[in-house]
């Protein structure tokens, strides 16, 4: 998932990735992004 975000925040078309990466589907980009827009979103609690 990692790569795949690197990838597209470095400006790669979905179709590069896919060419590149040929057991991926347009659905697992599309979970990815769901994936990290989830991460960034969610609050973070700090024990203390």
């Amino acid at each position: 998932m990692t790569d795949v975000l690197s990838l597209l925040a470095s400006g790669a078309a979905e179709a590069e990735i896919l060419e590149d990466y040929p057991y991926l589907t347009a659905d697992d980009i599309r979970a990815c992004l769901q994936y990290a827009a989830a991460q960034a979103d969610h609050a973070v609690l700090i024990a203390s």
